[in-house]
């Protein structure tokens, strides 16, 4: 499933508070947290925020205590709204095809499906398919990781070790603190507070 492309700035926090749709708030939403339809259902009825860390630190007391607010379903599209690490570029959104390292260049125009990402090669690629399968078929749900920039073949060992020695439980609650950590990066780089 292709994400459509996400805008490369935020609305000003009042657009959101006060005039956005839900579509509107939605793709704002979007370019922080990737397209997690729960998240934004919770968001935009716990409007106005003061600023966008605002928001996002709401989002982090919904993930906190995740079984009060969401169902395990929607726990489990919450995870999965994140691109697989190694995922086809056509599959990611702006901000992701940076994070996972592709150039600014390709990642702007989301151009070119072929194109190799950055710092990375064929048995990286075919290792970390691997492993997003074996985590998938241990834990049923996508790997998420707070990449901020490392190189794919540093996120192997990341991968390996949690794969061999997590439970599920704390893999969904490190995926959706990560997803946290993931959101307040984009935002700084955004140069938005």
């Amino acid at each position: 499933m292709s994400h459509a492309a996400a805008p490369v700035s935020l609305p000003s926090i009042e657009f959101i508070n006060n005039e956005a749709t839900v579509q509107e708030f939605a793709t704002a939403v979007t370019l922080l947290f990737e397209p997690a339809p729960p998240i934004v259902k919770h968001l935009y009825s716990k409007r106005p925020y003061p600023t966008y860390s605002a928001l996002i630190n709401e989002t982090s007391a919904l993930i906190s205590n995740p079984d009060q607010y969401l169902t395990l379903e929607e726990q489990l599209d919450v995870i999965n709204a994140h691109p697989r690490i190694g995922a086809a570029k056509a599959n990611l959104s702006a901000l992701s095809l940076i994070e996972q390292g592709y150039t600014a260049k390709y990642a702007a125009k989301k151009v070119n499906e072929t194109a190799t990402p950055s710092q990375d090669d064929e048995v990286t690629q075919a290792t970390l398919k691997r492993l997003n399968q074996e985590y998938e078929d241990k834990y049923g749900f996508k790997f998420v990781v707070f990449v901020n920039g490392r190189p794919r073949n540093v996120i192997i060992p990341v991968m390996e070790d949690r794969i061999g020695n997590s439970t599920r439980e704390q893999e969904m609650t490190t995926a959706m603190t990560d997803m946290v950590l993931i959101a307040r990066d984009r935002l700084k780089k955004l140069g938005v507070a």
